[in-house]
């Protein structure tokens, strides 16, 4: 039975109408399972979406057309040779679920229906898992804090008591001018510390730079569409 469930629907490298439908709606299924769940804990775009929901099919043709015929192969091959995909660099998840996508693709265009919905779901799953949990993880977030300053006073230094108390480290990246050279404006990059209270850190820190805009963000990431 197990046996069955993973064995090819295409013989001798020729298909029918109902294999070539069953192919294709399964690699649509998959390739919106896919797409789904890479959703559920990253950020995408409509266009990165779509793509991996069609690519799986588009790749099950490919190979259904070329499947027992070597110079078909080698022609489809020297063609995609041909195009340059001119897209933003993709992190690693999404080159994953391009790659996945892909092999999916590939399973259903030999007519492995059962390796590729058995493949789809487990993979999908434990990426899923792992980016839920804390695998690989950052044990402490890295955040920027901005702080300004009068013109007239001598920052440095001037706050190190404060945030060596509520910081595991802090180092400054930028400093610049403001406000027709009247103020001064310090960025850090900082680490809190476990149950730090931030609030009391920027009352404190507000008490020596007169009041003045302070704030504590995440680092700012572009996010680029493939």
């Amino acid at each position: 039975m197990l046996d069955n469930l993973f064995a090819s629907i295409i013989t001798e490298g020729t298909f029918t109408g109902t294999e070539f439908l069953i192919t294709t709606g399964v690699s649509l299924l998959c390739g919106f399972l896919i797409a789904a769940l890479y959703m559920v804990k990253n950020k995408t775009s409509k266009s990165y979406a779509i793509t991996l929901t069609l690519l799986p099919v588009i790749v099950e043709l490919v190979i259904m057309l070329v499947n027992g015929n070597i110079g078909a192969g080698v022609a489809v091959a020297g063609a995609f040779s041909l195009v340059r995909f001119r897209s933003a660099p993709g992190t690693g998840q999404e080159i994953t679920s391009i790659f996945l996508a892909m092999a999916v693709g590939l399973a259903t265009g030999m007519g492995y229906i059962g390796i590729a919905m058995f493949f789809t779901v487990i993979v999908s799953v434990i990426n899923l898992i792992l980016n839920m949990s804390t695998f690989g993880g950052k044990e402490h977030e890295v955040r920027v804090l901005k702080i300004t300053v009068p013109e007239n006073l001598d920052f440095e230094g001037k706050f190190d008591d404060i945030l060596d108390k509520y910081l595991v480290q802090h180092e400054i990246t930028e400093v610049k001018t403001a406000n027709m050279g009247s103020l001064y404006k310090i960025s850090m990059d900082v680490t809190v510390r476990e149950n730090a209270s931030v609030k009391e850190m920027m009352d404190e820190l507000r008490k020596r730079n007169g009041n003045l805009e302070i704030s504590l963000a995440r680092p700012v990431t572009v996010v680029n569409e493939l």
